[in-house]
């Protein structure tokens, strides 16, 4: 549920993340992968995380719906949002838990800024707080917390095993750390889609894994870890791990703030891994991208959006 810096991820969500120094930025976005994040301007990609987010607020609620009827009866008085971006899902956390101080917490202090406006315009200021900080070294700088949510931020940080014990740590008595990663990859369209050769998404998808792991093994710290995400939980001293998925679906014809989204994602697509794509896929990019091709994602009547996006969680024994 947090939705931080755009980057399309290994499960096709343009997700926001750490930096590559270690500052998760989660929710929301397709990983732009292999840059510095120091020098990466969030501010230019605004409209495009808070967008995603929102589009997929109807399956983070449910997962928040989810998190919180596990334990029904336990008391959730403090949340840390690990990797908030622009604070779309610190905000529905705030309003899932309206008993919980909500803390924002991100590498980004023109992010956390936006999640504070955000939280005034919808009336939660006096729930929700931010800390700015680079994990791993500033885990000391959070607190307790009854829930940890990491939502596609944990991927960011090097030693992802050190991560959760970190947040296991962090946990009171009978706690929650709830991780959003994997899924399935996001649909848009067709398998063929009447120019080029079938398939264009499906191979975009392995241009996108390629630049993951080279994300990853840049990473300080980066450790390989099989992603066994029950077994990394568990191996952190947490207990009763579940994992559920949650569909977004947005069928055909696609409303006009939908298929904005699905343009920014090919072109966030043409601009990450376009020049590892063959000339025709790239050809083909740049029609789809035309607004005024009518076989292009503006104009053409079969665009959809199909996602699934999974969450795992753990709780510190009582």
């Amino acid at each position: 549920m947090s939705d931080s810096h755009g980057h399309e991820g290994r499960n096709g969500q343009e997700s926001q993340h750490a930096g590559r120094r270690g500052h998760p930025h989660g929710h929301g976005h397709g990983h732009g992968h292999g840059e510095g994040w120091a020098d990466f301007d969030w501010e230019a990609l605004l409209p495009l995380l808070v967008g995603e987010a929102e589009l997929f607020s109807g399956a983070y609620g449910e997962a928040a719906a989810w998190i919180g009827g596990q334990r029904p009866d336990a008391e959730v008085r403090r949340i840390l949002d690990i990797g908030s971006g622009p604070g779309v899902v610190t905000c529905l956390l705030a309003q899932a838990f309206p008993q919980a101080e909500v803390v924002a917490v991100d590498g980004n202090r023109a992010l956390l800024g936006h999640a504070l406006a955000r939280a005034e315009r919808l009336g939660l200021a006096d729930r929700v707080r931010t800390i700015e900080a680079e994990l791993p070294a500033d885990f000391g700088k959070l607190g307790e917390a009854d829930l940890i949510w990491a939502g596609n931020s944990l991927h960011h940080l090097g030693d992802q095993r050190a991560a959760l014990a970190g947040f296991a740590g962090l946990l009171r008595p009978g706690g929650t750390v709830a991780l959003a990663e994997g899924g399935l990859p996001t649909r848009r369209l067709p398998r063929d889609i009447g120019m080029g050769q079938p398939g264009l998404e499906a191979r975009i998808d392995v241009l996108v894994d390629e630049r993951f792991a080279r994300m990853r093994a840049e990473l300080p710290d980066a450790k390989e870890e099989t992603e066994d995400w029950a077994a990394l939980l568990t191996s952190a001293g947490l207990t009763s791990p579940a994992t559920r998925t949650f569909l977004v679906d947005f069928p055909a014809p696609l409303d006009p703030a939908v298929r904005e989204q699905v343009v920014s994602a090919f072109t966030r697509h043409l601009e990450t891994v376009g020049e590892g794509l063959s000339p025709e896929d790239r050809a083909v990019l740049g029609r789809l991208l035309d607004p005024a091709d009518e076989a292009g994602l503006a104009l053409r009547p079969d665009v959809f959006l199909l996602a699934a996006r999974t969450v795992h969680t753990a709780r510190r024994a009582n």
